[in-house]
């Protein structure tokens, strides 16, 4: 059964990764993710002279931002569907993968640190072995950084029906997880140094443009001032008020610690 819904995964993202490229890699998403989502989840870390794993890689753009903060890392990329492994190859120049998370690796390459955007969301059929999997390519003391969607978002309600009704997502396969549920299922191999909530305005109509279909001209007029009012938003407190969360983990011995949430 696991088989048949991975397969669903990467059916699903080779449908739609040219969508996906279009609206998440142009210029406002990329200052979105860069300023709320990047720039916050590599704070206070030095990766040159590191080997970084880039996990559900999708086209690159994420190796590609480490790239260019720390011209000394080495990156190599991880992904599901082929079609996503061979553009993250010409985007980056880097060696990229075809890897299904879900399923048991167990002769693993060993790095310094992974990274992986929403991608464990999209690893639910089995996240125990998923994460396990991580832990395995990871040395001591690395660290592992994430972007995903919060299962406590006031709205989530609003967000399982949109999986269910939109072709974009499988609602079979995908779904907003619990930050302090996905640390215990680390099995206490994880440290968390930091873990942010975020996700407002613009993480919708800028981020997420392609959810709703909103054209490229109507997206560059809405977005300087969606961006101010995001800084805003951000800082409302608590985990309920937002989508998405980061997250930076430690892999460690013994048993796991647990950060504030902000």
């Amino acid at each position: 059964m696991n088989d048949l819904k991975s397969n669903r995964q990467a059916e699903q993202y080779d449908r739609i990764i040219s969508d996906y490229d279009q609206h998440y890699y142009d210029e406002q998403s990329l200052s979105y993710r860069r300023r709320f989502i990047l720039d916050p989840m590599v704070s206070g870390l030095d990766l040159n002279g590191m080997r970084v794993a880039d996990l559900a890689s999708g086209s690159g753009h994420t190796s590609l931002y480490l790239k260019q903060r720390f011209p000394d890392v080495a990156v190599e990329g991880f992904d599901i569907s082929p079609e996503a492994v061979r553009r993250y190859e010409a985007l980056t120049h880097a060696p990229g993968h075809v890897l299904d998370l879900t399923k048991p690796v167990q002769e693993a390459q060993r790095f310094d640190a992974a990274v992986i955007m929403g991608g464990l969301h999209h690893c639910v059929v089995d996240l125990p072995t998923t994460l396990a999997n991580v832990t395995r390519m990871l040395v001591p003391g690395g660290k592992l950084m994430m972007f995903e969607p919060n299962a406590d978002y006031i709205l989530e309600f609003a967000r399982k029906l949109w999986y269910r009704a939109d072709h974009y997502f499988d609602d079979k396969t995908e779904r907003a997880l619990s930050h302090r549920e996905l640390l215990s299922m680390g099995g206490g191999h994880f440290a968390c140094e930091k873990v942010k909530y975020f996700g407002g305005p613009a993480f919708f109509l800028v981020y997420n443009s392609l959810v709703f279909r909103l054209p490229r001209r109507a997206k560059q007029i809405m977005s300087p001032p969606l961006m101010a009012l995001e800084r805003a938003y951000d800082c409302l407190p608590g985990s309920w008020p937002f989508a998405s969360f980061i997250a930076r983990w430690t892999k460690i011995s013994g048993r796991t610690h647990q950060a504030s949430n902000r």
